[in-house]
């Protein structure tokens, strides 16, 4: 009988201040608070034992309880990880110095568009392939250029072999939904990737993260459309 793979303890900071969107975190989005859909898919994923959501307002923290989602827990964060300098990193670390889990799930609540199915497969991914660490993807065929001086230049083809789409593989990129790492090596490393780095393709729609107003009615239309099809959460 095969051995159960371990469970994942899932992290979600959110922080009250926001400058494009004020309480971002919990304002509506496809008639749900934000924080909803990141946390609900964590709720529901069979890989995640436990979330926790840490912020460091009252308002997120008292809408985050009345969601009563099964098995997310609201926690503290101190004010030096919620200012608009403060990195990622600095609060996964003082959740990971502080918790007991062996992996911690990051999951960024402006990634609404993650599914339980996809931290499922993430972490199917992770442990079979004995990854140091692990980011989700989006395949893009792109052609993209870099600033050189007055001119760009090609960083992903080559113009005078411009490939057809369907015959290019093209390129994956983050998409910030989420990331697996070890607890211990979080905090040996400082960094949420090292070592040998697996990424776990989605959909290419969860491209969008909710950054500014824009990115906001295009990611309320796509979880619209979802929900009357009956896409998951």
């Amino acid at each position: 009988m095969a051995s159960q793979r371990p469970k994942l303890t899932a992290f979600i900071p959110v922080r009250g201040g926001s400058k494009s969107i004020p309480l971002k975190n919990i304002a509506p989005l496809a008639g749900r608070p934000l924080i909803y859909w990141t946390a609900s898919a964590c709720s529901q994923s069979r890989a995640v034992e436990r979330t926790f959501i840490a912020t460091d307002d009252e308002q997120i923290a008292q809408c985050v309880r009345s969601l009563k989602l099964d098995r997310v827990e609201v926690i503290g964060r101190s004010a030096q990880t919620a200012t608009d300098q403060a990195s990622t990193e600095s609060a996964m670390l003082e959740f990971a110095a502080a918790s007991r889990g062996e992996y911690v799930a990051l999951v960024q609540a402006t990634s609404p568009l993650l599914r339980a199915e996809d931290i499922d497969g993430a972490a199917e991914k992770f442990f079979a392939t004995g990854a140091d660490s692990l980011l989700t993807a989006v395949r893009t065929k792109r052609f993209i250029w870099r600033p050189a001086g007055e001119f760009v230049e090609p960083a992903n083809y080559d113009p005078a072999r411009r490939p057809r789409r369907q015959e290019w593989a093209g390129q994956l990129v983050e998409n910030g939904a989420l990331y697996i790492t070890s607890r211990k090596r979080l905090l040996e490393t400082g960094c949420r990737l090292y070592g040998r780095i697996a990424a776990y393709e989605m959909p290419e729609e969860t491209y969008f993260e909710l950054d500014e107003p824009a990115d906001w009615l295009i990611v309320e239309q796509l979880l619209a459309g979802r929900e009357k099809t009956g896409g998951g959460r």
